[in-house]
């Protein structure tokens, strides 16, 4: 059988989005991600080769002209390269990634068939299932997040999980004893936070809604995509212990504002805002962004050029 390889590089962000916005028309089995080899330059900032796969036949064109479109945005903001097409015989195939990937002191990410036995005692699982929805669980925003998840979530907590994309960092609250509302505008992001709460029997902990906070619904879907159809703002209340963020700098400097009135004001210590999903070069505008607004920087991670920050709110 003749097929149409896809193949393009890209960024750590590139390869979430590529997911996200593919997910709905094409079975991950004929999709291959590998390490980018760097044999141009040294300095290339491509991570990643992502090879696909479509049948040589009419559907196969067809299908493939969607995906063009459907990935332009990527390429436009430069997050991949143009997609090179090949007309070959047998698939390129790479073996799978490995079981267990270890975060921080506390956490391990596994595919959602690992058996137990093969987890790491005293490590705290995150089950992933091997799917195209928005969040690979090892995008070095998410790492950087759950790092710092893991020195300010305490039982109890009543936590915001915004923009909360394949569900992975309410998982890790809700595993740590918090009491986590997940919140998303993307609705493949929904449905897949909501199958990942499922697969890690955190139910109970973990609360899936579409929408936005404050002014986000303003903003439209972070990426131009489809938002949930019935993504509203939810209030915005002095509830949450913690807020943690992984999106867009653009987005936090916009809800600035709504997070702090989102934060418990009358407790000790302060509310916290854990920010990711952006660049050092960002970094500034964010963090004063957010000072404007009462919040002090008082932790960071840092990740080749990925930052994390956690803010607390003087009131």
């Amino acid at each position: 059988m003749s097929w149409i390889e896809l193949k393009l590089n890209t960024t750590h962000e590139g390869v979430d989005w590529f997911c996200t916005l593919i997910s709905e028309n094409i079975d991950i089995n004929d999709i291959y991600i590998t390490q980018y080899a760097e044999v141009t330059t040294a300095n290339s900032h491509w991570r990643f080769t992502i090879r696909l796969y479509l049948p040589y036949d009419f559907t196969g064109r067809i299908r493939l002209e969607n995906i063009e479109n459907l990935l332009s945005p990527l390429y436009r903001t430069g997050m991949t390269t143009a997609i090179e097409t090949t007309l070959v015989e047998t698939k390129i195939t790479d073996g799978p990634q490995p079981p267990l990937h270890q975060i921080g002191d506390k956490f391990i990410i596994v595919n959602s068939n690992t058996p137990a036995e093969s987890e790491i005692p005293e490590k705290i699982p995150l089950k992933i299932q091997k799917t195209l929805a928005f969040g690979s669980g090892l995008h070095p925003t998410t790492i950087l997040s759950l790092r710092l998840l893991e020195r300010y979530i305490t039982p109890q907590m009543q936590v915001l999980d915004f923009g909360s994309g394949s569900g992975i960092l309410s998982v890790a609250m809700a595993k740590l004893g918090a009491n986590v509302l997940a919140l998303d505008n993307d609705s493949i992001a929904v449905q897949a936070t909501q199958e990942t709460v499922i697969l890690n029997g955190v139910e109970q902990q973990v609360k899936v809604i579409s929408g936005s906070l404050g002014c986000g619904c303003q903003l439209g879907h972070w990426m131009g995509g489809n938002s949930v159809n019935d993504g509203s703002a939810i209030a915005v209340k002095q509830i949450f212990d913690l807020i943690v963020a992984n999106i867009f700098a653009r987005v936090h400097i916009a809800l600035a504002d709504d997070f702090r009135r989102s934060l418990r004001q009358t407790k000790t210590p302060a509310g916290l805002l854990i920010t990711s999903g952006f660049t050092t070069d960002h970094e500034e505008n964010v963090t004063t962004a957010l000072n404007t607004a009462g919040f002090e920087v008082i932790d960071c991670e840092r990740l080749n050029e990925w930052v994390a920050l956690t803010h607390q709110y003087n009131a």
